[in-house]
């Protein structure tokens, strides 16, 4: 299953990727962490695996997470009229998950995020749920995408929100 999400943010690429990079952000923007751990390598580095719990409902979901391509490699230099590049897997129990995350400028102030995410189950109960409940998925995408905006906008932390 396949699924691409979009969202612009008002603020110049250079800092959404600031934000994007820095995982003190993540419990801020990323609705049901429960654990952003680093396992191997360097936090967003290619190569850098970490393992991640979500909450999602009344059940928790852990995976590994590994970095696949990040360019340029370093957030603070982002050469002008690039795309900066940010993919991952995520392993969990169930199912395979891959972002690719796309930023480029919009306007001098402006920045799009497209998020294409591709999604492989291999076990029949998430089978069925990705089968039954596609538009779920796009949903919390499209969720997180929008909870980072807030944050990166008007500082709004999900975990006030309740």
């Amino acid at each position: 299953m396949k699924q691409t999400v979009s969202i612009e943010i008002a603020l110049p690429r250079q800092r959404v990727v600031q934000l994007l990079a820095d995982p003190a952000h993540l419990p801020k923007w990323l609705r049901g962490l429960v654990l952003h751990e680093p396992l191997s390598g360097v936090h967003g580095a290619v190569g850098a695996k970490s393992r991640v719990v979500m909450q999602a409902g009344r059940r928790e979901i852990e995976g590994t997470e590994t970095i696949t391509r990040r360019e340029p490699a370093d957030p603070h230099e982002i050469p002008a009229e690039s795309v900066v590049h940010f993919d991952r897997e995520i392993v969990a129990e169930g199912m395979w998950n891959a972002v690719r995350d796309r930023l480029t400028e919009a306007g001098p102030d402006t920045t799009l995020w497209v998020s294409e995410s591709e999604y492989r189950f291999n076990s029949p109960l998430m089978r069925l749920v990705g089968f039954l409940m596609p538009g779920a998925f796009r949903k919390q995408s499209l969720q997180h995408m929008q909870d980072f905006k807030a944050f990166a906008e008007q500082g709004e932390d999900v975990r006030e929100k309740g």
